[in-house]
């Protein structure tokens, strides 16, 4: 099998994306009082910490920030250890917040599913919302994201990776076209 790979937002259009996202939480939130951001490990969490620095610029008001590895919450991964929480160590403290939960791709739901599980498990929240960078479709569970960076309709063959700086040295969004070669 060969693959074909195609750029489908640069880093501006990346930057764009979360700009916009900042601007409609502002906006669906009337500002960001009561407000957390809380990012899946790995990419999402860089995503909320993006959009939490947009909203500083625009408002001049700290949002916070957490993150919250899922792993153990997946029903389709082997199980390995339970949830970890930050910031700072600290439980995350959801109780009667709105939550805006980030993640880099919305493909199945089931990473979305897994989040919300090991989110209820740490409290009750007021509200919980959905950003994601790129929503490629083929859901399995109804779940639909709030805040979309860019729809990506793809096909099952159709790979989409998201870089961001912090672990891959730049920005961007590619997918990846795997062609059926002779087998």
């Amino acid at each position: 099998m060969s693959e074909h790979m195609h750029v489908l937002l640069d880093e501006m259009a990346v930057r764009r994306a979360l700009t916009r996202i900042a601007h409609e939480i502002l906006e669906k939130n009337k500002g960001v009082g009561n407000c957390m951001l809380i990012g899946i490990r790995t990419r999402g969490i860089y995503l909320a910490q993006r959009v939490a620095e947009r909203i500083q610029e625009i408002e001049g008001v700290p949002v916070p920030v957490g993150e919250i590895d899922i792993t153990s919450y997946r029903d389709d991964r082997v199980k390995v250890r339970s949830v970890d929480t930050v910031p700072d160590g600290d439980n995350l403290n959801i109780q009667s917040k709105k939550v805006i939960l980030f993640d880099d791709v919305l493909f199945t739901g089931r990473t979305v599913r897994a989040a919300l599980d090991a989110l209820i498990d740490l409290g009750r929240p007021e509200m919980i919302q959905l950003a994601v960078l790129v929503d490629r479709g083929h859901r399995e569970l109804p779940i639909r994201p709030d805040y979309v960076g860019k729809n990506v309709p793809t096909s099952k063959l159709e790979k989409i990776e998201v870089h961001l700086t912090e672990v891959d040295k730049h920005d961007r969004v590619v997918i990846i076209q795997q062609q059926r070669g002779n087998e």
